[in-house]
């Protein structure tokens, strides 16, 4: 593996179905990409030929028993504490949404075909990735109507995700047209609706 690809690893599947999947890492490996609401993607042909696209929305730290004895100590050794976040047999856990899948040039917003085989290796999109992804908003559905997610604060995190991946001269044009699409889908919940809003606009540094 290149030192490109380990350092936009998520980690790797430890279960999965069509509608989303949980991978596992290292805790020492927890960084920048293992972030709420980031864009990520997993095979699901071997040829590689094909995609699942997925939001980050969880991160699971388990405990074991030694972990559980550790926390009542009144002090903790640095090389103890170290290793157990190095050598910890219970892996962090990263809960995924499918929200589309790529198959070949083709990007569709739908559950994908089929799951990702276990042990397949996750991936942060490019910016060119979500870039071409969320030029469509059909995605939107898909998390509003998920109900084993904080859809609210997840769509409002991929949006502020994805407004990055935009030109700056592009990226307010691209935010409003995510709040008429909103707008559209919650017309029915206006509360709702504004507290959406609310959630996307503090990171966004647009005017």
């Amino acid at each position: 593996m290149s030192v490109q690809e380990e350092r936009e690893m998520v980690g790797r599947v430890l279960r999965a179905s069509t509608t989303g999947f949980d991978c596992g890492t290292r805790g020492s490996r927890i960084d920048e990409r293992h972030t709420f609401g980031s864009f990520v993607k997993v095979p699901i042909a071997d040829d590689f030929s094909a995609f699942a696209i997925g939001l980050i929305y969880a991160i699971r730290i388990e405990d074991d028993p030694l972990a559980r004895e550790l926390v009542m100590a009144s002090i903790i050794d640095n090389s103890v504490l170290l290793d157990q976040r190095e050598n910890r047999m219970v892996p962090i856990e990263i809960a995924v949404i499918n929200v589309g899948y790529t198959s070949g040039a083709d990007v569709v917003q739908a559950l994908p075909p089929r799951p990702p085989l276990s042990l397949s290796e996750v991936q942060l999109c490019s910016t060119d990735e979500i870039y071409y992804f969320t030029r469509r908003f059909d995605y939107f559905r898909v998390v509003l109507s998920a109900s084993e997610v904080p859809s609210d604060e997840l769509l409002a995190a991929a949006v502020r995700t994805a407004a990055w991946a935009y030109p700056e001269s592009e990226r307010y044009n691209f935010l409003v047209h995510c709040g008429r699409q909103l707008a559209n889908l919650l017309s029915h919940d206006l509360k709702r609706l504004s507290r959406v809003l609310a959630l996307i606009k503090p990171d966004t540094n647009v005017q």
